[in-house]
């Protein structure tokens, strides 16, 4: 049996078709055994149901319980307001932020930490010559905190030129 067949005892049984509709409807019945059987189970239902509503009554009027069941299905349809896009300069500004705070921490690491290696004065001791006057030598040694200065003075080559200076007679 089709679903139309099926609705149309639903209405029969209801009250629901005009009269020529429903002495076709009975025939009907009183020649399909199929027919006849649903349109019992209808009646039996139908009997089952009614006896079942009597006794249930709502806190509210109807009225106001099927509004407040459309009132909750409307909030649940409505789409959630979508957000603006958020600008470019907005997006930006939340990379460059952090990346520029790590820029200011690294020059100011790279600043204030001396490097260890051959040019930190702290831990080495240093040697200059003068190139006019090969007979003096500077020695620096910062980690000590001492300079160092060494004069041969006067030359080898003046001594040896002045005899007097170096013997006594």
């Amino acid at each position: 049996m089709d679903f139309d067949a099926q609705l149309k005892l639903q209405a029969f049984l209801d009250g629901e078709l005009p009269e020529g509709e429903a002495s076709k409807v009975a025939d009907w019945l009183a020649r399909d055994r199929e027919a006849a059987a649903l349109l019992e189970e209808l009646r039996n239902t139908r009997g089952a149901m009614a006896g079942f509503e009597a006794g249930i009554q709502l806190p509210e009027s109807r009225e106001f319980f099927w509004s407040k069941v459309q009132r909750e299905i409307q909030r649940r349809e409505t789409p959630a307001p979508k957000s603006a896009p958020t600008p470019l300069l907005a997006r930006l500004r939340r990379f460059l932020v952090p990346a520029s705070a790590l820029a200011v921490i690294l020059v100011a690491g790279a600043v204030l930490i001396r490097p260890a290696g051959p040019f930190d004065h702290a831990h080495t001791a240093g040697i200059e010559t003068a190139l006019a006057d090969a007979g003096a030598f500077t020695y620096h040694d910062y980690s000590a905190g001492a300079t160092l200065v060494w004069l041969s003075y006067p030359a080898d080559n003046e001594v040896a030129d002045n005899d007097e200076a170096g013997t006594i007679e």
